[in-house]
């Protein structure tokens, strides 16, 4: 070696050209995703998905009392209706008032022995979907009746 520098050009910066790309390609993808999850939450929203009604099958119908004409037809007094276990199921509860009439509805198969007056019981049902949301309303079938327009909490 002589002691003199040579200058080679600079290699190419091709990598600097990728980087580019790949950031370009993630801004775009992500404009997407969010464009895509914004016009189906406005399509549930909209369409009427999110608070559909739905029809009772006729073989579910029962006459329709009110809250307190439940507690004289079967017996007990619905307490609440909610939706518990992050969205996937709903717990009915019910006071018993009358245990002759609440044991004649045969409402569990597994409770045993007779209702005893005053002691609040429970049913608790899958939500598969969360079909039923907090601030609906619902319709509770309890033994020969039913009592409309319950508000899920």
């Amino acid at each position: 070696m002589s002691g003199q520098a040579t200058l080679d050009p600079p290699p190419p910066r091709a990598g600097i050209r990728t980087a580019r790309g790949v950031r370009l390609l993630g801004v775009v993808t992500g404009a997407v995703a969010v464009a895509l999850v914004t016009t189906f939450v406005l399509w549930m929203t909209r369409s009427g998905h999110a608070a559909r009604q739905v029809n009772v099958p006729a073989s579910w119908a029962r006459p329709v009392v009110s809250a307190a004409g439940l507690a004289d037809r079967s017996g007990v007094k619905i307490t609440q209706v909610a939706v518990t276990g992050g969205g996937g199921l709903v717990d009915l509860r019910f006071q018993v008032i009358d245990p002759d009439k609440a044991n004649a509805l045969h409402m569990s198969h597994s409770h045993t022995g007779a209702f005893k007056p005053g002691v609040t019981y429970y049913y608790v049902f899958n939500n598969p979907g969360e079909f039923v949301q907090r601030g609906a309303r619902v319709v509770v079938l309890l033994g020969n009746a039913q009592v409309e327009h319950v508000k899920v909490q």
